[in-house]
């Protein structure tokens, strides 16, 4: 518990790991990864929903009923559908991406991998992310989970995180770097 408290903090850490803890109770840990990549996916497909989980704007119980019906038509229950209800009735839907990332880092630490954050231009295909893990794997030594996410303003290349470590490709820093360099000249 020590260890896993080291890796996350705050709101969205304390809830992941409760979470964590009563998925590894029940034995359900692939079910409730399954279904928390099921939940991102649907925030990140619809622009309404997204509006949804981040405002604060919206009651509680306006949040509560919406989140409940989206639940309920994407099959999502157990103890996923009720973390997400418990979080939006205490005020913490918006926290909620961040939770789930948490739950991703104790479930790799759990399975002895290591999380990195992968930031593209563009969402990467299949064969592009079979091909980061292998190489991030021959680099640190241990199998690699990607959170992949999208940023149109990189232009092109990526950006890794791994813990504290950053390697940045992108086209943005190159060029920024680039425009820091002919002002020095000029």
């Amino acid at each position: 518990m020590a260890e896993e408290q080291s890796i996350v903090s705050g709101v969205a850490g304390r809830y992941a790991t409760a979470l964590f803890d009563l998925a590894l109770e029940s034995g359900t840990l692939d079910a409730v990864d399954a279904d928390l990549s099921r939940f991102s996916a649907l925030i990140a497909e619809s622009a309404d929903f997204e509006r949804l989980v981040r405002s604060p704007v919206f009651a509680a119980e306006d949040q509560l009923r919406a989140v409940t019906a989206v639940l309920d038509k994407a099959g999502i229950g157990g103890l996923v559908g009720n973390f997400v209800k418990v979080a939006t009735s205490n005020r913490r839907l918006f926290v909620v991406p961040a939770m789930i990332a948490d739950f991703r880092k104790l479930l790799a630490r759990h399975r002895g991998e290591v999380t990195a954050e992968v930031t593209s231009a563009e969402p990467l295909s299949d064969t592009h992310i079979a091909a980061l893990k292998d190489a991030l794997k021959a680099q640190i030594g241990k199998d690699v989970t990607l959170i992949p996410q999208v940023d149109p303003a990189l232009i092109g290349g990526l950006i890794v995180k791994i813990g504290s470590r950053m390697i940045d490709t992108s086209l943005r820093t190159k060029l920024n770097s680039l425009k820091i360099a002919m002002k020095e000249v000029g």
